[in-house]
C-alpha cells in the first residue's frame, strides 16, 4: 500500500511539473507599450521576443525598477 502511494506521488510530481512558457497576448503587449515613448517600436520588440520564445530559444529579459 505504501509503496503504491510513494509510486503515485511520484509520478504525479513527474508529470505535473513541464517546461512551458506562457507567453504575453496582443492585449497584454499593447497595455504595457502605452507607456514607453516609442509605441510601436516596444509593439514590435515584444512580438518578436514572444515568437523567439514560442520557437523555444531564449531572450533577455529586463528589468524595470517599482516606482512608488
Amino acid at each position: 500500500m505504501k509503496l503504491g502511494l510513494n509510486l503515485f506521488l511520484f509520478l504525479l510530481a513527474l508529470f505535473s511539473f513541464t517546461n512551458e512558457s506562457f507567453s504575453l497576448t496582443d492585449y497584454q503587449i499593447k497595455r504595457y507599450c502605452k507607456k514607453e515613448k516609442s509605441v510601436s517600436l516596444c509593439i514590435k520588440d515584444l512580438k518578436e521576443k514572444r515568437s523567439n520564445l514560442q520557437k523555444g530559444k531564449f531572450i533577455e529579459i529586463p528589468i524595470a525598477p517599482y516606482k512608488r
